[in-house]
């Protein structure tokens, strides 16, 4: 086994050989930076190699000795550039001067805890507050399927570097779909974890009674892996739930498993490919054994009232820094900005009702079944510095497609997993949405494995260029 086949192993086998010695912790850290160095897709604002290969050393010399280095020893992450890494700046995607923390979020501490090693900071849209990650002031990230693509966002660079085998896994943030959104675009998996299952701390907000920190890899088993790691209650968090984490033995029995398609919100306009793929999938599940049902749900209808609900949020967060320096922010985000600021305490109200009435409705019909179902996005490609796409005959803006079927369940609290239909060429392939009650992310990575088992998804890798 080569240092290059290193590459195309999955997370638990890849551990593994480096435990055992078969593989070294450096000459894996290095062959990924020399990846990461040479690739033309924007994924990092900084590559941090003298680190990684420090850290790297330290596990060989660990192995030596005999000692346990945990169960992800070696493996190449990348962090997306607004949580915290101790003495490592955090840009947040901004032109603002970028603090340097002096603890790493815990998050991605206990990844490191376990063996990780981190070899760059991945780039996004700016703030996080957008879908596209073509940032103003680092320039756009890339697709590796289309470098003339957008790799979706806010989390465009983890989804690049993961998807083009820069990195084995990396952590993103989901406000309204944020690693869904370019996992779906990517081609990879993407696990948006149940509000209060991973510690916010050291963490730039967004919004943060719906933020979220999730892993994005290239298959549901190393998804989960990284997941049971990162996830579990930190007294310092106020958002966290002291709730017991459990990882998925096993995949689900499909011939148990109930999934609800849910109109209106299915019914939205989407491409062609979108539809025709999603027809395909929901057909290979109910093939597979798997009880599909259709689900009248009037209050899940985006968009509903997400901005009222989360744009006062985003005004605190921001509200000095934008009222002394506006020119800062680029000019995509300067837009959004100004909406912000429109929004005043009544609004947030109704929107908290508004939320209120979704969760109410989504655990009704979880009474009725596992998981809904619905595409990760209603579009598949977004041309860099394009703002309006065509769906269903219509010229609109991107960012509707993309969040379509994402930004409701971050309002709704509920975990969601998007998974990789089989890719048919030239890409990206369609992606396939999965959304369970609050607090079931072992039942919903599941029935991701079973799908996986089952071949109705599955990740494959983008054409080499």
């Amino acid at each position: 086994m080569g240092e290059r086949g290193a590459t195309d192993l999955d997370i638990s086998a890849l551990a593994a050989a480096i435990a055992a010695r078969r593989l070294a912790a450096t000459d894996v850290i290095a062959d990924h930076l020399e990846r990461a160095v040479a690739s033309d897709l924007n994924a990092f604002t900084m590559i941090d190699a003298d680190r990684a290969l420090e850290a790297a050393a330290d596990i060989d010399a660990r192995l030596e000795l005999g000692t346990d280095v945990g169960p992800l020893a070696g493996i190449p992450i990348g962090v997306k550039d607004l949580i915290d890494h101790a003495e490592r700046p955090n840009t947040r995607g901004s032109k603002l001067p970028a603090p340097i923390p002096t603890a790493t979020a815990p998050a991605l501490a206990r990844l490191e805890a376990a063996g990780a090693v981190v070899i760059g900071r991945t780039g996004l849209h700016e703030f996080a507050f957008g879908f596209s990650s073509e940032n103003h002031w680092f320039g756009p990230v890339r697709n590796p399927w289309d470098p003339t693509l957008s790799p979706g966002g806010s989390s465009g660079g983890s989804g690049a570097a993961v998807a083009a085998s820069l990195c084995h896994a990396a952590l993103g943030t989901d406000t309204g779909g944020s690693v869904r959104v370019p996992a779906a675009l990517c081609g990879i998996v993407g696990l948006k974890v149940s509000h209060g299952r991973v510690p916010l701390t050291g963490v730039y907000p967004l919004a943060a009674s719906i933020d979220t920190v999730g892993p994005l890899a290239r298959s549901v088993a190393d998804a989960a892996l990284v997941y049971g790691i990162m996830a579990g209650d930190d007294p310092g968090d106020p958002w966290s739930a002291p709730r017991p984490v459990v990882v998925p033995d096993n995949a689900a029995e499909l011939r148990e498993v109930t999934i609800g398609i849910p109109h209106p919100w299915i019914d939205q306009p989407a491409t062609d490919e979108v539809r025709a793929a999603f027809d395909t999938a929901i057909g290979s599940l109910a093939n597979a054994g798997v009880e599909v049902i259709d689900l009248d749900l009037p209050v899940l209808d985006p968009p509903g009232l997400m901005e009222a609900a989360m744009y006062p949020e985003v005004a605190a967060v921001h509200r000095h820094q934008w009222r002394d320096s506006p020119e800062s922010y680029g000019p995509d985000v300067h837009k959004r900005m100004e909406a912000v600021f429109t929004y005043d305490a009544d609004d947030l109200v109704a929107g908290r009702r508004w939320q209120q009435a979704c969760h109410h409705q989504a655990q009704r019909a979880f009474d009725r079944c596992d998981v809904l179902v619905t595409p990760t996005v209603a579009a598949l490609h977004k041309p860099i510095g394009v703002e309006e796409i065509e769906v269903a005959g219509e010229m609109v803006s991107y960012r509707g497609p993309l969040s379509r079927f994402t930004a409701l369940v971050n309002h709704i609290g509920c975990p969601a997993l998007a998974v990789p239909l089989p890719a048919s060429p030239p890409g990206p392939p369609p992606s396939l949405q999965l959304i369970g009650p609050r607090w079931s992310e072992d039942r919903l990575l599941a029935i991701g494995l079973a799908l996986e088992e089952a071949g109705i998804v599955a990740c494959t890798p983008p054409p080499a260029r």
